[in-house]
């Protein structure tokens, strides 16, 4: 606590629920510092009757401090991980949203949760990431978020809010033993105190030290990702040269540095070989809900879902500035061209973006005949998950350009004619 900014530079924003650790944290801060740079947000999840009341408290608690104060109702919607964890993330999605530019966050999160934290992962059979249980200083994207009470036991915020005179509320959710976190804090937390007195501290211990490990694992997958990977892709046979242990370390660094999510171990276990070893005729796919690894050719590829391929039959007038959003896929823009480019006088005002249906030919600006487009991307080598995906703009019924990748010869604009370039932006990486 007393390593924050004295001064109110750094503006602080506690998450208080009127709890007896919120309410704590809240009075210290507005003890330890000018309560100018200091603010509160309780979130209503809508959840309990009492919930308005909570809300309430909240308000009093903070004006009797001087301490600004403000609310947000959010809907919890129960996901595949229950009521408890969806409430957890539509919270801190209503926190971080609200947060004013350079704003820290600031939760009370003391060592008996860290504990059942450490416990909880531990029964989910997490690695040394899920063991270091919670960070007393960490970031959520742009944003810093501190936990200045974790190396206190609850009895300590306890005895201190008895000295203080500090009133909170007692959330009956807390006593219910069939919530996980309850049983450990009800039920088995204190039949190990009563056998081993030091075991919350011991284990506390073993979460900074578990912590420590996960940090040095993300060191060691971050210079491995230099060595095997090129331009975003993985190299497999630079890959294949580590041991396995490392290969899934690295793995799971890179997906969630690309789609901020990581495949259950069973999962990537199970089809790294298939990964590693799959002939040059096989296209092995490695997917789970946030993200999906394909093989193609000597080179792996880390990316989120695919979106499935939709009908596309838009139209894009011809002229410089023209865009049409494409969905998943991309979008599809016009803009001037230093020269050549598309030719304005030669394709008309209208274009027609669809997507292949097979069969189409063209003669890419500059050879001297036209081709298969399927033979014309196989040779490129876009990937093949890409190649229905890719926009074709059509006038007339003619092919006159491929989105990213040619323009029809007879289409281009020659030496002095105003010409268009055809950009595909925010697409899915092709090659």
């Amino acid at each position: 606590m007393a390593a924050f900014p004295q001064d109110g530079s750094a503006g602080l924003c506690v998450a208080l629920s009127g709890g007896l650790d919120s309410s704590v944290l809240l009075h210290a801060l507005a003890r330890l510092r000018p309560v100018s740079g200091l603010r509160a947000v309780y979130i209503d999840h809508g959840l309990h009757a009492d919930a308005a009341r909570w809300g309430e408290h909240c308000a009093a608690l903070c004006a009797g401090l001087g301490v600004a104060f403000s609310s947000c109702r959010v809907t919890v919607l129960p996901a595949g991980e229950g009521l408890e964890a969806a409430a957890r993330q539509a919270r801190y999605q209503a926190l971080l949203a609200g947060l004013r530019p350079g704003e820290m966050l600031v939760t009370a999160h003391h060592r008996d949760d860290q504990v059942e934290t450490l416990l909880l992962n531990l029964l989910r059979g997490s690695g040394p990431a899920g063991l270091g249980g919670i960070a007393s200083d960490g970031w959520r994207g742009e944003v810093r978020l501190l936990r200045p009470l974790l190396a206190l036991p609850r009895t300590a915020l306890r005895e201190y809010a008895h000295a203080a005179g500090i009133h909170w509320i007692e959330d009956p959710a807390n006593s219910d033993p069939r919530l996980d976190r309850n049983f450990l804090r009800l039920q088995l937390l204190p039949l190990l105190g009563s056998r081993w007195p030091a075991a919350a501290g011991s284990m506390a211990r073993s979460a900074q030290l578990c912590a420590e490990a996960a940090q040095l694992l993300e060191d060691l997958a971050a210079g491995d990702a230099r060595r095997v990977s090129r331009r975003g892709r993985v190299q497999v046979a630079l890959l294949a040269q580590l041991p396995e242990p490392r290969q899934r370390n690295l793995l799971r660094y890179l997906c969630r540095r690309e789609t901020g999510s990581t495949p259950p171990q069973r999962r990537l276990r199970a089809g790294l070989a298939q990964l590693l070893q799959a002939g040059a005729d096989r296209r092995p796919l490695l997917a789970w809900p946030g993200g999906e690894l394909r093989r193609f050719r000597g080179s792996l590829y880390i990316q989120p879902p695919l979106a499935p391929v939709a009908p596309l039959a838009a139209e894009l007038p011809v002229r410089a500035g023209a865009h049409l959003d494409c969905g998943g896929i991309g979008r599809i823009g016009l803009a001037r061209a230093g020269s050549g480019g598309l030719a304005p006088r030669r394709v008309g005002t209208l274009l027609t973006v669809r997507l292949r249906r097979g069969g189409e030919r063209l003669r890419p600006a500059g050879e001297g005949h036209h081709r298969e487009l399927k033979k014309l991307l196989q040779e490129r080598g876009v990937v093949p998950w890409m190649r229905d995906r890719i926009p074709l703009l059509y006038a007339g019924g003619e092919l006159v350009a491929v989105a990213g990748l040619w323009i029809a010869h007879e289409f281009v604009a020659v030496a002095g004619e105003p010409g268009l370039r055809v950009r595909w932006d925010q697409h899915p990486p092709i090659e």
